[in-house]
């Protein structure tokens, strides 16, 4: 059993950074990523408010911080955490779907999923209309009639690029005023892209693949059919905490790990960053978080 100064779980934007500031350290690392890449982040089509960068898809991004950290710790993709066992301060024991691991400290930035509708027909028609991802998918829809379901900045995002797909696209939105950032309001309505208030799913409808949906307006209780060929869901995300909770890290009552401005959860050496702990969902906050819990952990375990 391999032993580590510190092992980090998940590669998106807060385990690439804290890699990369444990490596410039000397802390004998690894990174633990269950995917091929860094899951939600490889889906982001553009961000206009990364510093350093007038404009970048998160695949890009997270591509050259994977490059960055890689100079001086491995990368292990497709290996998934199923358990972590504390066995003392400052000992931990983390198993994976391959092997085995001994180390000093633990940074958790498992991120987050994509949150469902729960509405009837979401599961018969996943991957035959409904979609999660705009970058994956919207290719397929060029020229068709979709819906964006959300109101906050990746709707709104999804709703843009597949409107530079060439898709015919429409917001459906359940309260009446957006919670995206006003650039990208303004982007919204640079590209006349239609919103409709006040609404939610009730169902997705179809035979082989979607071809309507069942709108509720929330207001006025009145139910219509609006024919799509496609539904983009952008609901917001819930955390991926679940290992984390059953080795005792506390999490919050919607499942965020709870972590102090050191990025310090309740068990000695076990740090979080990122998603995971909740707040503010932006890529330089999770970097920052990242960061920081790294430096935490270099300050608590390898310098005393």
């Amino acid at each position: 059993m391999e032993q580590y100064d510190l092992i980090i779980i998940g590669g998106g934007p807060a385990g690439l950074t804290a890699g990369i500031y444990a490596g410039r350290q000397g802390m004998k690392t690894v990174i633990l990523e269950m995917m091929t890449g860094a899951g939600s982040g490889y889906m982001v089509p553009s961000m206009e408010n990364y510093p350093g960068f007038d404009e970048i898809s998160g695949k890009e991004l997270l591509e050259k911080m994977r490059k960055q950290a890689e100079k001086n710790i491995p990368v292990n993709n497709m290996e998934e955490v199923k358990e972590i066992h504390v066995n003392d301060h400052f000992d931990i024991q983390v198993i994976t779907s391959k092997c085995e691991y001994k180390t000093r400290s633990l940074i958790i930035s498992t991120g987050s999923r994509h949150r469902r509708l729960k509405v009837p027909g979401e599961i018969e028609f996943l991957g035959r209309g409904v979609c999660y991802c705009a970058t994956c998918d919207g290719p397929l829809y060029q020229g068709k009639d979709v819906v964006v379901v959300g109101g906050g900045n990746a709707a709104v995002q999804e709703a843009i690029y597949l409107k530079g797909l060439g898709c015919n696209v429409t917001i459906i939105h359940r309260r009446d005023q957006l919670r995206a950032e006003n650039y990208l309001q303004k982007k919204l309505e640079e590209n006349a892209i239609p919103v409709i208030w006040d609404s939610v799913v009730e169902s997705i409808n179809g035979e082989m693949t979607v071809n309507s949906l069942t709108i509720l307006n929330r207001k006025t209780q009145k139910k219509t059919e609006l024919l799509v060929n496609g539904i983009f869901i952008a609901v917001g995300e819930e955390p991926l905490s679940q290992v984390a909770h059953q080795a005792g890290v506390n999490v919050d009552d919607d499942g965020f790990i709870q972590a102090d401005k050191f990025q310090r959860t309740n068990i000695p050496g076990i740090y979080a960053a990122g998603d995971i702990t909740g707040g503010i969902k932006q890529w330089v906050v999770a970097c920052a978080e990242g960061a920081v819990a790294a430096l935490s952990a270099f300050d608590d375990v390898v310098s005393r």
